[in-house]
């Protein structure tokens, strides 16, 4: 695909060149900057990963200290703005909102690696008002992607950099608007990085982007303007693990989803993923005071990601926790040491430490049990599937701005979206096996294999898969979603103030293609649909207090329809995979909001100060793992989730001296349940529902680290810039797991105090610290044009104990009977101390070059 779009690309941007005016090749004072915060989309923001939580909000008001530097400053922690999921931002291109209706989000990944096409962008906070939506509870960004906003010209750059890839280059070129009211433009780039030079090592990275514009005017009044745009990527996963694992293997970038196969390096989570979208946009001056865009989006996203599986074999994954050597001695001293074994430890020390083969994946060794199963007509032993999440979306946003004098300005739109998710598994790679069975084997024991509840597919029961076959799921899930709002804005004496409200009605259903044998009349066809009316409002207002000083305060009330379908927490279905039901008790969320600041602006300090809170009722939550005391794979709904966020942020910039700035930015935050939640979850291997309480009161928001902190020096002299900061986190909550803390789970593994109280686990939380980084740029005079170069330094002391993100392990660190449900032993392998982590990179570096002609 790649081979063929790219010189596709740039033969049709060379053909556009005859409409360029002369470019221009005056510099502006912020050019070294900008391309200091070119890397716009880090690979925390590039959400392409459905496993792990990557949902850095991108805010940035350019009115707030704060704001404007928070969202890439910390990106290295995967910051969340105000804790908040990535739902709660609200993104639009060109006003037409193009977050997913299905879960709620927007994939940064649709539009990585086209920072050029990406700069121009119109944000707002939470209670800022703005010319394109009402501002959504974690803020809301628009693109401006008019082929007449970008400058006019070439530009080049390449990039060297030791993170996810290791090589970038692109090509830019506009035109501007010329004499005949056409203006184009386009840029195409490249990120790469192989399994020698990844950073990470078993990774690699193949990424093309692409983006083009071409506006056309006529008249005073109308501008038609079409885009389009895409970024085929190849790319493979890093997984988390313990620990233990990053000791053993003394390398806290330890990935465990890799080993070798003929001696050559194969990551078992690959990632395909390509969205190629489409964006025509009319702008319609009605007069001076009345101006009406309207936008039509459409995209066919492509996503799929592999994983290694098993059946009736050993776990071949390398870190599998009966492979470690603490499955054989209890080295936290939690049990009575009659199952301690100092021989087996001290062998499997020496294993894991002997050779790095030995700590990954065996892949010679799969493929020989496989072999061994085709001489006796068996079942593939292990097996290569792709999880398919591919979505077509289309979405109309039409908004109008009319100027009523100069006070007062209304603006209101109308939104639509229609979103079709495709969501299926197919076998990616048989790995030498003949066939295998579309069967639940984690069902089979509980039923006999000959018993159609066993089957994936009824309608063709007994049926093999081979390589390309779907198999175990597949089903289709439809969201139609319809919003009007509307936002009155008044400038009065030294108040600014607004009013905005919304409306909206959102419908889903499930279609389901294949007849689950658990959910033989229940997960065929289509469901029934469910219907949601959500909506709000805020006000706001910022009172002007004379020589610079401003206060501003806002409240708002909204509620939000349940999220569709998604991996990352939300889905109003009970088990999509299986059957048609949507989870008991689903209602709207509400939130309630409230923000009080102060601002300050003189000659020598700009700051900013605000306090918010924000407290959301009968949320649901979604989770989907194994659950160990039932020995089954559980699908997991919360619903009646009740959270409060809260904090404190505050943003100061001094100019100490001609040319040197220094800034002061941080939060104090706290993101926690504030009651015990209503559980139901449903057995895989049964397809029954069990009802519990889940006792998660004072378990925080995770994989976020909610106290930040920032000092930083700004110096900038005769064309160069230098900025050195200094950045700490604290208090990064890893992902809890409810299983631990159903109340059925706390009464049997007998944590109960003396008064007969239940005792909860404390949530794990993960490393933080102090991390320093930096950056020099300068520019040149090359051939009368300018030629930057700027390198960028993260982590430059290489602290690696930084933990980024991860989740508690949901197994029990004991047995049960399968019958009674009772405990009968402790297991020497404890899970409760064996969180999986993430940990950031260590000393980072981006090498930039880029020349503008």
């Amino acid at each position: 695909m790649r081979k063929r779009l790219l010189p596709s690309v740039v033969l049709l941007l060379l053909a556009l060149q005859g409409w360029a005016q002369e470019p221009t090749t005056s510099e502006t004072e912020k050019a070294i900057k900008d391309e200091a915060n070119s890397f716009i989309f880090t690979e925390s923001q590039l959400d392409d990963d459905a496993d792990v939580t990557q949902d850095v909000i991108q805010i940035n008001s350019s009115t707030n200290m704060y704001t404007s530097n928070v969202g890439y400053l910390f990106s290295p922690l995967r910051f969340k703005f105000r804790a908040l999921d990535q739902k709660y931002n609200d993104i639009y291109m060109n006003g037409v909102n193009v977050n997913s209706a299905e879960n709620g989000r927007f994939s940064y990944s649709t539009v990585g690696g086209m920072n050029d096409a990406t700069r121009n962008i119109d944000y707002a906070s939470p209670f800022e008002s703005n010319t394109f939506s009402m501002a959504a509870l974690g803020g809301s960004n628009d693109y401006n992607f008019r082929a007449s906003n970008y400058a006019a010209g070439h530009k080049v750059t390449l990039s060297a950099l030791n993170r996810n890839y290791t090589a970038r280059a692109m090509y830019t070129y506009g035109t501007g608007l010329n004499e005949r009211g056409w203006a184009f433009f386009g840029t195409v780039g490249y990120r790469w990085a192989d399994m020698n030079t990844a950073n990470v090592e078993g990774t690699f990275y193949n990424s093309l982007a692409y983006f083009l514009s071409l506006q056309k005017k006529w008249g005073e009044h109308h501008s038609l303007n079409i885009a389009t745009w895409g970024n085929p990527t190849e790319r493979a996963q890093q997984g988390a693990s313990t620990d233990e694992a990053y000791w053993l293997a003394n390398n806290y970038l330890y990935n465990p989803n890799w080993g070798y196969q003929d001696g050559k390096k194969r990551n078992s989570r690959v990632v395909h993923n390509y969205e190629p979208s489409l964006l025509l946009t009319w702008d319609y001056d009605i007069n001076d005071r009345l101006k009406l865009t309207t936008s039509l989006y459409g995209k066919y996203a492509m996503y799929s990601g592999t994983r290694l599986q098993y059946n009736n074999s050993q776990n071949p994954k390398p870190d599998y926790w009966k492979n470690f050597p603490s499955y054989n001695f209890d080295v936290w001293g939690l049990t009575d040491g009659s199952n301690n074994d100092v021989a087996a430890w001290q062998e499997s020390y020496d294993y894991w430490t002997a050779a790095k083969a030995n700590r990954q994946i065996q892949w010679d060794r799969l493929y020989y049990a496989n072999q061994q199963m085709n001489a006796v007509k068996g079942d593939a032993a292990y097996y290569v599937t792709a999880r398919h999440n591919d979505q077509l979306s289309i979405n109309l946003g039409s908004t109008l701005n009319w100027t009523i004098n100069r006070y007062a300005k209304l603006q209101g739109g109308l939104q639509l979206a229609s979103n079709t998710g495709m969501h299926y598994q197919t076998i990616d790679d048989m790995m030498g096996a003949e066939y295998l069975h579309n069967v639940n084997n984690y069902a089979i024991g509980t039923y006999a294999g000959s018993d159609p509840r066993v089957q994936y597919d009824l309608n063709n029961p007994g049926g093999t898969v081979t390589k390309g076959d779907r198999f175990g799921y597949d089903f289709n899930i439809v969201v139609q979603k319809a919003t009007a709002w509307a936002q009155y804005v008044y400038d009065y004496g030294i108040s600014h103030s607004f009013i905005s409200g919304k409306i909206g009605g959102t419908q889903m259903w499930r279609d389901g293609k294949m007849r689950n044998g658990l959910f033989a009349d229940n997960s065929y066809g289509k469901s029934g649909t469910a219907r949601f009316l959500d909506g709000g409002f805020k006000i706001g207002s910022n009172i002007n207090l004379g020589k610079g000083n401003v206060i501003g305060l806002g409240v708002g009330y909204m509620t939000y329809a349940p999220t569709a379908f998604s991996s990352f927490g939300g889905s109003a279905f009970q088990a999509a995979e299986m059957n048609n039901n949507f989870i008991e008790g689903l209602k709207v969320e509400h939130m309630v909001s409230a923000e009080l600041g102060y601002a300050v602006a003189t000659s020598w300090m700009r700051a900013n100060l605000t306090a918010y809170f924000n407290h959301g009722t009968r949320m649901n939550e979604w989770q989907n793992y194994y659950y160990d005391d039932v020995n089954s794979f559980t699908y997991v709904s919360m619903t009646g989730v009740e959270k409060n966020f809260y904090g404190v942020e505050l943003g100061i910039r001094f100019n100490v001296a001609t040319g040197l700035t220094l800034d002061l930015i941080g939060s104090m935050a706290d993101a926690k349940y504030t009651k015990n939640t209503d559980v139901s979850y449903l057995l895989s291997t049964q397809g029954t529902v069990t009802k519990d309480v889940l006792y998660n009161k004072g378990m925080r928001e995770a994989s976020t680290p909610l106290t930040v902190g920032s000092i930083g020096l700004n110096y900038s002299i005769k064309g160069w810039y230098l900025n050195l900061k200094g950045n700490y986190y604290d208090r990064i909550y890893l992902s809890y797991s409810p299983s631990l803390r159903y109340q059925s789970t706390l009464i049997r593994s007998g944590a109960v105090d003396n008064d007969g109280s239940l005792i909860v686990p404390e949530q794990t939380k993960g490393h933080g610290g102090f991390m320093l980084d930096g950056s020099i740029g300068h520019q040149f005079r090359v051939a009368h044009h300018p030629l930057s170069v700027n390198l960028m330094l993260t982590n430059i002391l290489n602290n690696r104990k930084f933990v980024s993100g991860g989740f508690e392990q949901s197994r029990s660190s004991y047995t049960t009977d399968q019958t009674t449900g009772e405990k009968t032993s402790i297991r020497t392998y404890n899970f409760q101390k064996n969180p999986m982590k993430y940990y950031v990179q260590g000393f980072n570096f981006m090498l930039n070059l880029n020349y503008k002609f």
